[in-house]
């Protein structure tokens, strides 16, 4: 369980997380027909990623690769209103991580990922990124409780 980790784990999660960021970042920057596997490759090809981060951010990739269609559908209905597409690079990608870990990654708890990934759209996103952020994954996280 996530809140029974080591502080040096949940600082390298913490990291791993933003380091998702960047290969999604670079995932739909070079276009998304190239797959996420090619964007991690390169990532770890070009950036210095320690590797006690690289598994969880594996993790992660993998998780979203495999459930992509999910994670967008559970945004899509979370936020009101919003189409995904409409959403700033960086918005999209930290719903995104934060809903890969509420909807495939059991042994992290929900608030954690909510709380992570508001986190995240604080530091890196807009003034108002991490107020959306936040309400949209709560209603994430809300569904997702229910079933």
């Amino acid at each position: 369980m996530a809140s029974q980790l080591a502080p040096r784990e949940r600082h390298d999660r913490g990291r791993s997380r933003a380091w998702f960021l960047q290969v999604h970042y670079r995932w739909e920057a070079e276009g998304a027909a190239n797959g996420l596997d090619a964007a991690l490759e390169k990532t770890l090809a070009r950036r210095q990623v320690s590797a006690a981060r690289v598994d969880y951010l594996e993790r992660l990739v993998r998780a979203f690769a495999a459930n992509h269609a999910q994670v967008d559908e559970m945004i899509a209905a979370a936020a009101d209103n919003w189409r995904i597409e409409r959403l700033s690079v960086m918005d999209r990608g930290v719903l995104r991580l934060g809903a890969t870990e509420l909807l495939c990654m059991k042994d992290v708890p929900g608030k954690v990922a909510v709380k992570e990934s508001v986190r995240l759209a604080d530091r890196y996103g807009g003034d108002e990124s991490s107020r959306f952020v936040n309400g949209v994954l709560d209603a994430v996280y809300r569904s997702e409780r229910r079933r």
